[in-house]
């Protein structure tokens, strides 16, 4: 058991990506070219929100958030994957690599309890449309945003400080290609009972409660739309739920993948790879899903699209 001595970390080392070299050059273009793809769509989606007033509605004001949060994880895994690539060096620090874990949890989380908050959304739209503009008001839609934030910075902060009181051992060696918190606590060789205990409540929070939240709120959709007399009304409601569905399909779809592939599989490999793509494929797909979907998203797009070269 000698990697199990204490050490004090001053750096951790990820999981390289490939050892050939041709290949390294193909998956930075890859991953660089995702990145680019996924922060440029979803650029577009938060200025053709905020330049298109007819898009100045809750739903629309969730879905810029949405594209900011997604912006903002991609941003947090990526660029230092792509360094290490460049690189050849695996190495991150140990003020690096706590920094990262902390704003996983944020972005992550909150991507989960955005979702919720749009399917709550939804369900207001179509089963109380009267008071629609009486119950989403703008203060409450903010409320919606800021304090399940408040309450997100606050647990990954709380994370974060109990990583701090661990003591690891000299194996540092993270296998995945960013650092997270579970796999940061299982290289700690001091009592992690505490941590782990507030891993499984975060995760029973932030993960269990807004999809217990999808459910009830598609669930009391169906059962309205169902009651509805015209095929017309319950085409068009279903079609203003049909986007946000393929969205959580594929973020809670990437995160299921990575539950299983963890539990089922001993190669830490195809783990890393799966969980890498829970932090890029769903941000990336978003805008396509939006703007292809969604009849008002396309003409606020190509209206902003057509503006771009009067403004160079």
């Amino acid at each position: 058991m000698d990697p199990r001595n204490e050490t004090h970390a001053s750096n951790f080392l990820l999981m390289e990506v490939t050892e050939d070299a041709e290949l390294q050059s193909l998956l930075f273009s890859l991953f660089l070219s995702m990145y680019m793809v996924t922060v440029l769509g979803n650029l577009f989606i938060i200025l053709a929100v905020s330049s298109d007033s007819r898009l100045h509605t809750p739903m629309y004001f969730f879905l810029s958030n949405l594209s900011i949060n997604d912006i903002c994880l991609s941003t947090t895994t990526i660029p230092k994957m792509l360094v290490n690539i460049q690189t050849q060096n695996q190495s991150i620090t140990y003020p690096g690599c706590l920094t990262q874990v902390c704003f996983v949890l944020v972005f992550a989380s909150l991507e989960s309890c955005l979702l919720a908050v749009m399917a709550y959304d939804r369900y207001v739209a179509i089963c109380h449309p009267l008071r629609y503009t009486v119950i989403m008001s703008s203060h409450f839609c903010v409320l919606l945003i800021l304090l399940p934030l408040f309450i997100i910075i606050m647990d990954a902060l709380l994370h974060s400080l109990m990583v701090l009181r661990l003591s690891f051992c000299t194996d540092l060696e993270i296998p995945l290609f960013f650092c997270e918190v579970v796999q940061l606590i299982k290289l700690a060789c001091s009592d992690t009972l505490i941590n782990n205990i507030l891993i499984y409540f975060a995760t029973s929070v932030f993960g269990g409660i807004p999809a217990c939240g999808i459910i009830f709120s598609y669930t009391q959709i169906v059962s309205s739309v169902l009651r509805m007399p015209s095929v017309g009304g319950k085409y068009k409601a279903f079609s203003t739920c049909g986007s946000h569905l393929l969205v959580v399909s594929l973020f809670y779809g990437t995160g299921f993948g990575v539950y299983i592939s963890s539990a089922l599989t001993n190669s830490s490999r195809n783990t890393a790879v799966i969980s890498m793509m829970y932090t890029v494929v769903p941000q990336m797909m978003n805008p396509f899903i939006y703007s292809l979907r969604n009849k008002d998203m396309k003409g606020a797009l190509r209206k902003l699209i057509s503006r771009i070269p009067s403004l160079l």
